[in-house]
Protein backbone atom coordinates (compact mmCIF):
# COMPACT_ATOMS: atom_id res chain seq x y z
CA UNK A 1 0.00 0.00 0.00
CA UNK A 2 1.45 3.36 -0.99
CA UNK A 3 1.83 5.98 1.70
CA UNK A 4 -0.37 9.07 1.76
CA UNK A 5 2.34 11.45 0.50
CA UNK A 6 2.99 9.30 -2.58
CA UNK A 7 -0.70 9.09 -3.39
CA UNK A 8 -1.10 12.82 -2.89
CA UNK A 9 1.84 13.50 -5.22
CA UNK A 10 0.36 11.28 -7.92
CA UNK A 11 -3.00 12.97 -7.52
CA UNK A 12 -1.38 16.38 -8.02
CA UNK A 13 0.48 15.08 -11.07
CA UNK A 14 -2.77 13.77 -12.55
CA UNK A 15 -4.58 17.03 -11.86
CA UNK A 16 -1.74 19.09 -13.32
CA UNK A 17 -1.64 17.00 -16.49
CA UNK A 18 -5.35 17.59 -17.06
CA UNK A 19 -5.00 21.30 -16.35
CA UNK A 20 -1.99 21.85 -18.59
CA UNK A 21 -3.27 19.76 -21.48
CA UNK A 22 -6.57 21.62 -21.34
CA UNK A 23 -4.85 25.00 -21.11
CA UNK A 24 -2.56 24.24 -24.03
CA UNK A 25 -5.49 23.08 -26.16
CA UNK A 26 -7.44 26.20 -25.26
CA UNK A 27 -4.52 28.49 -26.15
CA UNK A 28 -3.88 26.65 -29.41
CA UNK A 29 -7.50 26.76 -30.47
CA UNK A 30 -8.29 30.35 -29.49
CA UNK A 31 -9.14 32.80 -32.29
CA UNK A 32 -7.10 36.00 -32.43
CA UNK A 33 -6.98 39.44 -33.99
CA UNK A 34 -3.93 40.24 -36.09
CA UNK A 35 -2.79 43.44 -37.77
CA UNK A 36 -1.78 44.22 -41.36
CA UNK A 37 1.32 46.39 -41.66
CA UNK A 38 1.65 48.50 -44.78
CA UNK A 39 4.81 50.55 -45.29
CA UNK A 40 3.68 53.46 -47.49
CA UNK A 41 4.33 55.70 -44.49
CA UNK A 42 6.44 58.84 -44.11
CA UNK A 43 9.14 58.44 -41.48
CA UNK A 44 8.22 54.80 -40.80
CA UNK A 45 9.66 53.36 -37.62
CA UNK A 46 12.86 51.39 -38.06
CA UNK A 47 12.40 47.60 -37.96
CA UNK A 48 13.75 47.48 -34.41
CA UNK A 49 11.48 50.33 -33.29
CA UNK A 50 8.54 48.68 -35.05
CA UNK A 51 9.01 45.39 -33.19
CA UNK A 52 9.41 47.20 -29.87
CA UNK A 53 6.16 49.04 -30.60
CA UNK A 54 4.35 45.82 -31.53
CA UNK A 55 5.49 44.22 -28.29
CA UNK A 56 4.43 47.23 -26.23
CA UNK A 57 0.97 46.95 -27.77
CA UNK A 58 0.78 43.17 -27.10
CA UNK A 59 0.38 42.46 -30.84
CA UNK A 60 1.28 38.83 -31.50
CA UNK A 61 0.06 38.26 -35.09
CA UNK A 62 0.97 40.44 -38.07
CA UNK A 63 0.75 40.25 -41.84
CA UNK A 64 3.31 41.85 -44.15
CA UNK A 65 2.63 42.66 -47.80
CA UNK A 66 6.13 41.52 -48.72
CA UNK A 67 8.96 39.58 -47.08
CA UNK A 68 11.01 42.49 -45.76
CA UNK A 69 14.28 40.93 -44.59
CA UNK A 70 15.03 43.65 -42.04
CA UNK A 71 11.63 43.24 -40.37
CA UNK A 72 11.89 39.44 -40.42
CA UNK A 73 15.32 39.67 -38.81
CA UNK A 74 14.02 42.07 -36.15
CA UNK A 75 11.20 39.60 -35.38
CA UNK A 76 13.73 36.90 -34.53
CA UNK A 77 13.30 35.36 -31.06
CA UNK A 78 10.06 37.25 -30.41
CA UNK A 79 6.67 35.61 -29.94
CA UNK A 80 5.16 37.59 -32.82
CA UNK A 81 3.80 35.37 -35.60
CA UNK A 82 3.95 36.69 -39.14
CA UNK A 83 2.36 36.06 -42.52
CA UNK A 84 4.76 37.00 -45.31
CA UNK A 85 3.67 37.73 -48.87
CA UNK A 86 4.72 37.22 -52.46
CA UNK A 87 3.91 40.44 -54.39
CA UNK A 88 1.88 40.10 -57.58
CA UNK A 89 4.84 41.17 -59.72
CA UNK A 90 6.79 38.06 -58.66
CA UNK A 91 4.09 35.51 -59.55
CA UNK A 92 5.13 34.84 -63.13
CA UNK A 93 8.78 34.20 -62.25
CA UNK A 94 7.91 31.87 -59.37
CA UNK A 95 5.12 30.07 -61.23
CA UNK A 96 7.33 29.49 -64.24
CA UNK A 97 10.41 28.15 -62.47
CA UNK A 98 10.75 25.64 -59.65
CA UNK A 99 14.28 26.92 -59.13
CA UNK A 100 13.02 30.47 -58.60
CA UNK A 101 10.42 29.19 -56.12
CA UNK A 102 13.06 27.21 -54.23
CA UNK A 103 15.33 30.25 -54.10
CA UNK A 104 12.47 32.39 -52.77
CA UNK A 105 11.76 29.89 -49.97
CA UNK A 106 15.43 29.65 -49.04
CA UNK A 107 15.90 33.41 -49.03
CA UNK A 108 12.67 34.45 -47.30
CA UNK A 109 11.69 31.48 -45.13
CA UNK A 110 14.53 29.07 -44.39
CA UNK A 111 16.93 31.94 -43.69
CA UNK A 112 14.70 33.13 -40.82
CA UNK A 113 12.61 30.19 -39.59
CA UNK A 114 12.15 29.05 -36.82
CA UNK A 115 13.83 31.98 -35.01
CA UNK A 116 11.23 34.16 -36.73
CA UNK A 117 7.78 32.59 -36.37
CA UNK A 118 6.55 32.57 -39.96
CA UNK A 119 3.11 30.94 -39.93
CA UNK A 120 2.13 31.23 -43.57
CA UNK A 121 2.77 32.68 -47.00
CA UNK A 122 0.16 34.68 -48.87
CA UNK A 123 0.87 34.39 -52.58
CA UNK A 124 -0.21 37.46 -54.51
CA UNK A 125 -3.07 39.70 -53.42
CA UNK A 126 -6.58 39.68 -54.94
CA UNK A 127 -5.08 38.29 -58.13
CA UNK A 128 -8.37 37.26 -59.76
CA UNK A 129 -9.76 40.80 -59.57
CA UNK A 130 -6.75 43.12 -59.67
CA UNK A 131 -4.36 41.12 -61.85
CA UNK A 132 -6.54 38.65 -63.80
CA UNK A 133 -3.90 38.01 -66.45
CA UNK A 134 -1.88 36.24 -63.74
CA UNK A 135 -4.78 33.93 -62.77
CA UNK A 136 -3.45 30.94 -64.78
CA UNK A 137 -0.04 31.16 -63.09
CA UNK A 138 -1.33 31.60 -59.50
CA UNK A 139 -1.79 27.94 -58.56
CA UNK A 140 1.47 26.82 -60.26
CA UNK A 141 3.28 29.47 -58.20
CA UNK A 142 1.59 28.26 -55.00
CA UNK A 143 2.40 24.62 -55.76
CA UNK A 144 6.03 25.40 -56.58
CA UNK A 145 6.44 27.23 -53.28
CA UNK A 146 4.68 24.38 -51.44
CA UNK A 147 6.99 21.79 -53.00
CA UNK A 148 9.96 23.85 -51.83
CA UNK A 149 8.51 23.87 -48.30
CA UNK A 150 8.14 20.09 -48.51
CA UNK A 151 11.79 19.79 -49.53
CA UNK A 152 12.72 21.75 -46.41
CA UNK A 153 10.24 19.78 -44.26
CA UNK A 154 8.35 22.96 -43.38
CA UNK A 155 5.04 22.23 -45.10
CA UNK A 156 3.32 21.17 -41.87
CA UNK A 157 4.39 24.34 -40.04
CA UNK A 158 3.88 26.96 -42.73
CA UNK A 159 0.70 27.13 -44.81
CA UNK A 160 0.33 28.66 -48.27
CA UNK A 161 -2.76 30.41 -49.61
CA UNK A 162 -3.76 33.56 -51.49
CA UNK A 163 -6.05 36.44 -50.41
CA UNK A 164 -9.18 37.13 -52.46
CA UNK A 165 -11.40 40.17 -52.84
CA UNK A 166 -14.96 39.75 -51.63
CA UNK A 167 -16.17 40.46 -55.17
CA UNK A 168 -15.27 36.93 -56.33
CA UNK A 169 -18.46 35.90 -54.47
CA UNK A 170 -21.71 36.87 -56.19
CA UNK A 171 -25.17 37.34 -54.62
CA UNK A 172 -23.72 37.44 -51.12
CA UNK A 173 -27.09 37.93 -49.44
CA UNK A 174 -28.80 35.82 -48.54
CA UNK A 175 -25.62 33.78 -47.85
CA UNK A 176 -27.32 30.51 -48.78
CA UNK A 177 -27.64 31.74 -52.37
CA UNK A 178 -24.04 32.96 -52.71
CA UNK A 179 -21.71 31.44 -55.29
CA UNK A 180 -18.29 32.12 -56.74
CA UNK A 181 -18.05 33.97 -60.04
CA UNK A 182 -18.37 31.04 -62.40
CA UNK A 183 -15.81 32.42 -64.83
CA UNK A 184 -13.24 31.79 -62.08
CA UNK A 185 -14.19 28.15 -61.49
CA UNK A 186 -11.35 26.74 -63.67
CA UNK A 187 -8.90 28.51 -61.33
CA UNK A 188 -10.81 28.42 -58.04
CA UNK A 189 -11.78 24.78 -57.91
CA UNK A 190 -8.23 23.37 -58.18
CA UNK A 191 -7.06 26.04 -55.75
CA UNK A 192 -9.70 25.00 -53.19
CA UNK A 193 -8.75 21.37 -53.69
CA UNK A 194 -5.13 22.30 -52.97
CA UNK A 195 -6.18 24.17 -49.79
CA UNK A 196 -8.22 21.15 -48.70
CA UNK A 197 -5.33 18.78 -49.32
CA UNK A 198 -2.79 20.94 -47.44
CA UNK A 199 -5.18 22.06 -44.67
CA UNK A 200 -4.63 25.71 -45.54
CA UNK A 201 -7.33 28.41 -45.23
CA UNK A 202 -9.30 30.32 -47.82
CA UNK A 203 -7.99 33.87 -47.32
CA UNK A 204 -10.65 36.53 -47.85
CA UNK A 205 -10.51 40.32 -47.61
CA UNK A 206 -13.91 41.32 -46.21
CA UNK A 207 -14.90 44.98 -45.81
CA UNK A 208 -18.44 45.66 -44.55
CA UNK A 209 -17.59 49.33 -45.14
CA UNK A 210 -17.69 48.83 -48.90
CA UNK A 211 -20.82 46.67 -48.68
CA UNK A 212 -22.54 49.52 -46.84
CA UNK A 213 -21.27 52.22 -49.22
CA UNK A 214 -22.41 50.28 -52.27
CA UNK A 215 -25.81 49.43 -50.79
CA UNK A 216 -26.84 52.50 -48.82
CA UNK A 217 -30.52 52.36 -48.06
CA UNK A 218 -30.48 48.56 -48.19
CA UNK A 219 -27.75 47.60 -45.71
CA UNK A 220 -28.19 49.53 -42.43
CA UNK A 221 -25.17 51.23 -40.88
CA UNK A 222 -25.80 49.53 -37.52
CA UNK A 223 -25.55 46.09 -39.13
CA UNK A 224 -22.26 47.07 -40.75
CA UNK A 225 -20.77 48.33 -37.48
CA UNK A 226 -21.72 45.34 -35.29
CA UNK A 227 -24.02 47.56 -33.24
CA UNK A 228 -26.54 45.72 -31.03
CA UNK A 229 -29.81 45.13 -32.86
CA UNK A 230 -33.32 44.22 -31.93
CA UNK A 231 -34.42 40.93 -33.54
CA UNK A 232 -36.65 42.85 -35.93
CA UNK A 233 -33.59 44.61 -37.41
CA UNK A 234 -31.53 41.46 -37.95
CA UNK A 235 -31.08 40.23 -41.51
CA UNK A 236 -32.77 36.88 -42.13
CA UNK A 237 -31.77 34.32 -44.74
CA UNK A 238 -35.18 33.14 -46.07
CA UNK A 239 -33.78 29.76 -47.12
CA UNK A 240 -32.12 28.79 -43.84
CA UNK A 241 -34.02 31.15 -41.48
CA UNK A 242 -30.64 32.06 -39.97
CA UNK A 243 -30.54 35.53 -38.39
CA UNK A 244 -27.57 37.80 -39.13
CA UNK A 245 -26.87 40.66 -36.76
CA UNK A 246 -23.83 41.92 -38.69
CA UNK A 247 -22.56 42.08 -42.25
CA UNK A 248 -19.21 40.35 -41.65
CA UNK A 249 -20.81 37.12 -40.47
CA UNK A 250 -23.00 37.12 -43.57
CA UNK A 251 -19.93 37.56 -45.78
CA UNK A 252 -18.09 34.70 -44.07
CA UNK A 253 -21.07 32.37 -44.40
CA UNK A 254 -21.43 33.38 -48.05
CA UNK A 255 -17.89 32.08 -48.57
CA UNK A 256 -18.80 28.78 -46.90
CA UNK A 257 -21.90 28.34 -49.04
CA UNK A 258 -19.90 29.23 -52.16
CA UNK A 259 -17.33 26.54 -51.36
CA UNK A 260 -20.11 24.06 -50.67
CA UNK A 261 -21.46 24.71 -54.17
CA UNK A 262 -18.10 23.43 -55.47
CA UNK A 263 -18.28 20.40 -53.15
CA UNK A 264 -15.58 21.72 -50.83
CA UNK A 265 -16.53 21.62 -47.15
CA UNK A 266 -13.31 21.23 -45.18
CA UNK A 267 -11.53 24.52 -45.92
CA UNK A 268 -11.79 27.24 -43.30
CA UNK A 269 -12.12 30.97 -43.90
CA UNK A 270 -9.42 33.33 -42.65
CA UNK A 271 -10.23 37.05 -42.88
CA UNK A 272 -6.91 38.53 -43.96
CA UNK A 273 -8.21 42.12 -44.14
CA UNK A 274 -11.07 44.01 -42.54
CA UNK A 275 -11.39 47.54 -41.21
CA UNK A 276 -13.01 50.96 -41.52
CA UNK A 277 -11.43 54.27 -42.63
CA UNK A 278 -11.38 57.19 -40.19
CA UNK A 279 -11.32 60.00 -42.78
CA UNK A 280 -12.83 60.31 -46.24
CA UNK A 281 -13.66 62.94 -48.82
CA UNK A 282 -17.12 64.34 -49.55
CA UNK A 283 -18.10 61.13 -51.33
CA UNK A 284 -17.33 59.05 -48.23
CA UNK A 285 -19.23 60.75 -45.39
CA UNK A 286 -19.29 57.56 -43.30
CA UNK A 287 -15.49 57.39 -43.13
CA UNK A 288 -15.32 58.96 -39.67
CA UNK A 289 -13.30 58.43 -36.52
CA UNK A 290 -16.43 57.45 -34.61
CA UNK A 291 -17.43 54.80 -37.16
CA UNK A 292 -13.87 53.45 -37.42
CA UNK A 293 -13.69 53.27 -33.63
CA UNK A 294 -17.05 51.52 -33.43
CA UNK A 295 -16.32 49.01 -36.20
CA UNK A 296 -12.87 47.94 -35.06
CA UNK A 297 -13.83 47.89 -31.38
CA UNK A 298 -16.86 45.73 -32.04
CA UNK A 299 -14.97 43.54 -34.51
CA UNK A 300 -12.38 42.73 -31.86
CA UNK A 301 -15.01 41.94 -29.26
CA UNK A 302 -16.90 39.81 -31.77
CA UNK A 303 -13.85 37.66 -32.48
CA UNK A 304 -13.15 37.11 -28.81
CA UNK A 305 -16.76 36.36 -27.99
CA UNK A 306 -16.13 33.16 -29.98
CA UNK A 307 -19.74 33.16 -31.13
CA UNK A 308 -18.88 31.98 -34.64
CA UNK A 309 -21.36 32.70 -37.43
CA UNK A 310 -25.02 31.73 -37.73
CA UNK A 311 -24.07 28.89 -40.11
CA UNK A 312 -21.11 27.77 -37.98
CA UNK A 313 -21.66 28.91 -34.38
CA UNK A 314 -19.02 26.42 -33.29
CA UNK A 315 -16.35 28.13 -35.42
CA UNK A 316 -14.77 31.55 -35.09
CA UNK A 317 -12.54 33.13 -37.72
CA UNK A 318 -9.44 35.01 -36.75
CA UNK A 319 -9.25 38.43 -38.40
CA UNK A 320 -6.40 40.71 -39.46
CA UNK A 321 -7.36 44.37 -39.08
CA UNK A 322 -6.41 46.67 -41.93
CA UNK A 323 -4.22 48.29 -40.74
CA UNK A 324 -1.62 49.32 -38.15
CA UNK A 325 -0.54 52.71 -39.57
CA UNK A 326 -2.18 55.37 -41.71
CA UNK A 327 -0.30 55.05 -45.01
CA UNK A 328 -0.03 58.75 -45.83
CA UNK A 329 1.85 58.08 -49.07
CA UNK A 330 -1.14 56.30 -50.63
CA UNK A 331 -2.91 58.03 -53.52
CA UNK A 332 -6.51 59.29 -53.53
CA UNK A 333 -9.24 58.80 -52.52
CA UNK A 334 -8.56 60.34 -49.12
CA UNK A 335 -9.74 57.23 -47.29
CA UNK A 336 -6.90 55.16 -48.81
CA UNK A 337 -4.46 56.89 -46.47
CA UNK A 338 -6.65 56.64 -43.38
CA UNK A 339 -7.31 53.04 -42.40
CA UNK A 340 -4.73 52.91 -39.62
CA UNK A 341 -5.11 52.60 -35.88
CA UNK A 342 -1.95 54.69 -35.48
CA UNK A 343 -0.12 57.43 -37.31
CA UNK A 344 3.31 56.57 -38.69
CA UNK A 345 5.01 58.03 -35.60
CA UNK A 346 3.05 55.48 -33.47
CA UNK A 347 0.67 58.00 -31.90
CA UNK A 348 -2.97 56.87 -31.91
CA UNK A 349 -5.49 57.97 -34.50
CA UNK A 350 -8.37 57.31 -32.08
CA UNK A 351 -9.23 55.46 -28.90
CA UNK A 352 -10.73 52.03 -29.40
CA UNK A 353 -13.18 50.79 -26.77
CA UNK A 354 -13.11 47.12 -25.90
CA UNK A 355 -14.10 45.99 -22.45
CA UNK A 356 -13.21 42.79 -20.69
CA UNK A 357 -11.09 41.14 -23.37
CA UNK A 358 -7.52 41.34 -22.18
CA UNK A 359 -4.48 43.45 -22.99
CA UNK A 360 -4.03 43.33 -26.77
CA UNK A 361 -3.17 46.81 -28.05
CA UNK A 362 -2.90 47.35 -24.35
CA UNK A 363 -3.65 51.06 -24.00
CA UNK A 364 -7.41 50.67 -23.76
CA UNK A 365 -8.11 52.04 -20.31
CA UNK A 366 -11.77 52.89 -20.67
CA UNK A 367 -13.09 49.37 -20.23
CA UNK A 368 -16.58 50.88 -20.33
CA UNK A 369 -19.93 50.53 -22.05
CA UNK A 370 -23.05 52.69 -21.88
CA UNK A 371 -26.78 52.13 -22.35
CA UNK A 372 -28.57 54.64 -24.59
CA UNK A 373 -31.74 54.99 -26.64
CA UNK A 374 -31.82 53.35 -30.07
CA UNK A 375 -32.61 55.41 -33.16
CA UNK A 376 -36.13 55.63 -34.58
CA UNK A 377 -37.95 54.62 -31.41
CA UNK A 378 -41.65 55.34 -30.91
CA UNK A 379 -41.93 58.29 -28.48
CA UNK A 380 -44.84 56.78 -26.52
CA UNK A 381 -42.93 53.53 -25.92
CA UNK A 382 -39.84 55.53 -25.01
CA UNK A 383 -41.73 57.66 -22.47
CA UNK A 384 -43.12 54.52 -20.82
CA UNK A 385 -39.60 53.08 -20.56
CA UNK A 386 -38.30 56.35 -19.08
CA UNK A 387 -41.10 56.38 -16.50
CA UNK A 388 -40.26 52.81 -15.49
CA UNK A 389 -36.53 53.52 -15.20
CA UNK A 390 -37.04 56.57 -12.98
CA UNK A 391 -39.83 54.82 -11.01
CA UNK A 392 -39.79 51.07 -10.31
CA UNK A 393 -36.29 50.77 -11.83
CA UNK A 394 -34.93 53.24 -9.25
CA UNK A 395 -32.51 54.85 -11.68
CA UNK A 396 -30.97 58.09 -10.44
CA UNK A 397 -32.85 60.66 -12.50
CA UNK A 398 -31.99 63.73 -10.43
CA UNK A 399 -29.56 65.06 -13.07
CA UNK A 400 -32.31 65.30 -15.73
CA UNK A 401 -34.58 67.51 -13.60
CA UNK A 402 -35.06 71.21 -14.51
CA UNK A 403 -31.98 73.27 -13.76
CA UNK A 404 -29.66 70.28 -13.38
CA UNK A 405 -26.64 69.48 -15.57
CA UNK A 406 -28.37 66.95 -17.84
CA UNK A 407 -31.76 68.63 -18.23
CA UNK A 408 -30.77 70.12 -21.59
CA UNK A 409 -31.54 69.18 -24.27
CA UNK A 410 -35.03 68.88 -22.84
CA UNK A 411 -36.33 65.94 -24.85
CA UNK A 412 -37.43 62.43 -23.99
CA UNK A 413 -34.64 60.73 -25.96
CA UNK A 414 -31.84 62.50 -24.09
CA UNK A 415 -33.50 62.07 -20.71
CA UNK A 416 -34.22 58.41 -21.37
CA UNK A 417 -30.61 57.73 -22.39
CA UNK A 418 -29.39 59.17 -19.10
CA UNK A 419 -31.93 57.18 -17.08
CA UNK A 420 -31.21 53.97 -19.00
CA UNK A 421 -27.47 54.34 -18.41
CA UNK A 422 -28.05 55.01 -14.72
CA UNK A 423 -30.05 51.79 -14.40
CA UNK A 424 -27.54 49.83 -16.52
CA UNK A 425 -24.54 50.93 -14.46
CA UNK A 426 -26.47 50.34 -11.22
CA UNK A 427 -27.00 46.74 -12.38
CA UNK A 428 -23.23 46.42 -12.97
CA UNK A 429 -23.85 46.28 -16.74
CA UNK A 430 -25.46 42.88 -16.32
CA UNK A 431 -26.72 41.01 -19.36
CA UNK A 432 -30.29 42.06 -20.19
CA UNK A 433 -30.16 45.26 -18.14
CA UNK A 434 -30.01 47.43 -21.27
CA UNK A 435 -33.16 46.50 -23.16
CA UNK A 436 -36.22 48.38 -21.91
CA UNK A 437 -38.53 46.45 -24.22
CA UNK A 438 -36.25 46.86 -27.22
CA UNK A 439 -35.73 50.63 -27.17
CA UNK A 440 -32.19 50.67 -25.71
CA UNK A 441 -28.79 49.52 -26.92
CA UNK A 442 -25.27 49.18 -25.55
CA UNK A 443 -22.58 51.47 -26.98
CA UNK A 444 -18.88 52.03 -26.39
CA UNK A 445 -19.18 55.73 -27.28
CA UNK A 446 -19.41 58.01 -24.25
CA UNK A 447 -22.71 59.96 -24.57
CA UNK A 448 -21.60 62.66 -22.10
CA UNK A 449 -21.69 66.22 -23.41
CA UNK A 450 -20.35 69.37 -21.76
CA UNK A 451 -21.26 69.45 -18.08
CA UNK A 452 -23.64 66.49 -18.48
CA UNK A 453 -21.59 63.51 -17.39
CA UNK A 454 -23.34 60.17 -17.81
CA UNK A 455 -23.28 57.65 -14.93
CA UNK A 456 -20.93 55.33 -16.82
CA UNK A 457 -18.37 58.13 -17.17
CA UNK A 458 -18.68 59.12 -13.52
CA UNK A 459 -17.70 55.56 -12.61
CA UNK A 460 -14.44 55.93 -14.52
CA UNK A 461 -13.37 58.89 -12.41
CA UNK A 462 -9.71 59.69 -12.80
CA UNK A 463 -8.95 56.36 -14.50
CA UNK A 464 -9.72 57.76 -17.94
CA UNK A 465 -6.71 58.49 -20.16
CA UNK A 466 -6.23 59.69 -23.68
CA UNK A 467 -4.22 56.67 -24.76
CA UNK A 468 -5.18 54.57 -27.75
CA UNK A 469 -6.12 51.00 -27.59
CA UNK A 470 -8.06 47.97 -28.26
CA UNK A 471 -8.28 45.11 -25.90
CA UNK A 472 -8.32 41.59 -27.10
CA UNK A 473 -7.03 38.36 -25.79
CA UNK A 474 -4.05 37.30 -27.86
CA UNK A 475 -2.58 33.88 -27.87
CA UNK A 476 0.70 32.30 -28.80
CA UNK A 477 -0.77 29.74 -31.11
CA UNK A 478 1.73 27.59 -32.92
CA UNK A 479 -0.73 25.76 -35.09
CA UNK A 480 -0.07 27.73 -38.26
CA UNK A 481 -2.60 29.36 -40.49
CA UNK A 482 -4.47 26.14 -41.05
CA UNK A 483 -5.76 26.50 -37.51
CA UNK A 484 -6.84 30.12 -37.69
CA UNK A 485 -10.50 29.22 -37.73
CA UNK A 486 -11.02 27.49 -34.43
CA UNK A 487 -13.48 24.98 -33.10
CA UNK A 488 -14.60 25.73 -29.57
CA UNK A 489 -14.12 22.89 -27.16
CA UNK A 490 -13.64 22.23 -23.48
CA UNK A 491 -10.42 20.72 -22.11
CA UNK A 492 -10.40 16.98 -22.54
CA UNK A 493 -8.63 14.19 -20.72
CA UNK A 494 -5.84 12.78 -22.91
CA UNK A 495 -4.70 9.14 -23.04
CA UNK A 496 -1.69 9.86 -20.85
CA UNK A 497 -4.00 11.29 -18.18
CA UNK A 498 -5.79 7.95 -18.08
CA UNK A 499 -2.48 6.12 -17.75
CA UNK A 500 -1.63 8.21 -14.70
CA UNK A 501 -5.03 7.50 -13.21
CA UNK A 502 -4.54 3.77 -13.74
CA UNK A 503 -1.15 3.96 -12.05
CA UNK A 504 -2.77 5.66 -9.09
CA UNK A 505 -5.45 2.99 -8.86
CA UNK A 506 -2.88 0.17 -9.16
CA UNK A 507 -0.78 1.77 -6.44
CA UNK A 508 -3.76 1.84 -4.14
Amino acid sequence: MADFNSLFYLFLLFSFSIFTSGSEAEAKDAPFVGINIGTDVSNLLSPEELITFLQSQKISHIRLFDSNADILKALSHTKIRVIISVPNNQLIAIGSSNTTAATWIQRNVVAFYPQTLITSISVGDEVFTTNPSSAPILLPAIESLYNSLVASNLHNDIKISTPHAASIILDTFPPSQAFFNQTLTPFLLPLLQFLSRTKAPLMMNFYPYYVFMQNKGVVPLDNSLFRPLTPSKEMVDPNTLLHYSNVLDAMIDAAYFSMKNLNVSDVVVLVTESGWPSIGDSKEPYATIDNADTYNSNLIKHVFDRSGTPLHPELTSSVYIYELFNEDLRANPVSEANWGLFYGNSTPVYLLHVSGTGTFLGNDTTNQTYCVVMDDVDSKTLQAALDWACGPGRANCSEIQPGENCYQPNDVKHHASYAFDSYYQKQDRASGSCDFKGVAMITTTDPSQGSCIFPGSKMLGTNKTSAVGTATNTTTSSGGVGHLLRRRRTPTVQWYDLVILLVVLAWI
